[in-house]
């Protein structure tokens, strides 16, 4: 095919737009490590506004944004507890045992959507001298490896009474929290209401080249600067990226429902139903996975490979409803 390739393996494939380069070049900066850097620190002031939090910590990347939540809640040889495919625990490579001694027991779910019975009965809080006691529950909203699946407030608001009772911290993975605010119209700070800290992806379906942030507690954010910086995250002219997640936020969170209406577009044409299609992110189950993304790829469509039986499907900006029309012919026509 002489068109370029329709990328749907991840919506961190996108490029910066012409606009938001114009911001990064025009950015003011200063040096971040010394807290110096003006556009970073409007970034984090506007994401803590917007999520109803004191304070924001800018990270190079969601899984350290993750970590170092983790990190501030639970101390080594103590347990968190999150969904058995959280990205915490099945892509961020080990980060929490490696670097912070966490240990990890994981619920069963149905496309990740969490239910608060599970998690209960799951938890050992205080368990003694003998037993590895829960400190840490995380949450995934949206869940990548569930399908893109809005977390259902009802659940969320059940384990935040759960673990308040218990005094267990709670960490909300909210890297696309934008796609569940778009999706159900519910604002970004009762989604993001009830944890002790949040993280949220700017490198995702907002568009921007690289960043998350870390939400919290004027201390705890304090205290995540400082393992920020052990963690080799200290950066320092931070403005030409952050510049680009402020432009991402003031343009990029509306059109996320193009995003949803073309994944459900995909769904249809893999005979998966599109209302189980939440946001932007489709699985589709495959009888060989590698010879379907090899396939897709020959004739001009990027899909991954997510398991031994499926496929995913991840819509973004850089995908037009044009794209979404074309891959779906293609999709539809290979042998599944």
């Amino acid at each position: 095919m002489t068109d370029a390739p329709i990328d749907l393996r991840s919506d961190t494939v996108t490029r910066p737009t012409p606009a938001m380069r114009r911001a990064m070049a025009e950015a003011e900066v200063g040096d971040d490590v010394f807290g110096e850097d003006p556009e970073t620190n409007a970034l984090e002031r506007e994401v803590a506004a917007l999520l109803g939090y004191e304070a924001g910590l800018f990270t190079p990347t969601g899984s350290m944004a993750n970590q170092l939540g983790l990190r501030l809640h639970v101390a080594p040889g103590e347990e968190l507890l999150a969904d058995v495919r959280a990205h915490v625990v099945r892509a961020e490579l080990g980060a929490a045992a490696v670097f912070s001694g966490i240990t990890t027991r994981t619920w069963p779910s149905d496309r990740g959507r969490l239910v608060a019975e599970t998690v209960r009965e799951l938890a050992e809080p205080n368990a003694g001298a003998y037993s590895v006691s829960t400190t840490a529950i995380a949450v995934e909203n949206t869940h990548n490896f569930g399908g893109g699946t809005v977390q259902p407030q009802d659940e969320i608001r059940a384990v935040q009474a759960f673990a308040r009772e218990h005094g267990i911290a709670l960490h909300l993975d909210g890297a696309r929290l934008w796609n569940a605010h778009v999706a159900t119209g519910t604002p970004l700070h009762e989604l993001a209401a009830g944890f002790d800290t949040v993280s949220v992806c700017l490198s995702k379906g907002l568009g921007a080249p690289v960043g998350s942030v870390l939400l919290g507690t004027r201390e705890h954010v304090a205290a995540a600067r400082t393992w920020r910086k052990r963690f080799g995250g200290g950066m320092r002219q931070t403005g030409f990226l952050t510049a680009a997640g402020r432009y991402a936020l003031g343009h990029h969170v509306d059109r996320l429902a193009e995003d949803h209406r073309n994944a459900r577009v995909l769904a249809a044409a893999l005979d998966v139903d599109p209302a189980t299609v939440d946001t932007n992110i489709v699985f589709a189950e495959v009888a060989d996975p590698a010879a379907f993304v090899t396939a897709a790829a020959e004739r001009g469509v990027r899909v991954m490979q997510l398991g031994p039986r499926s496929v995913r499907l991840v819509t973004h900006l850089d995908v037009s409803a044009d794209d979404v029309e074309r891959a779906a012919e293609v999709l539809a026509a290979l042998p599944r």
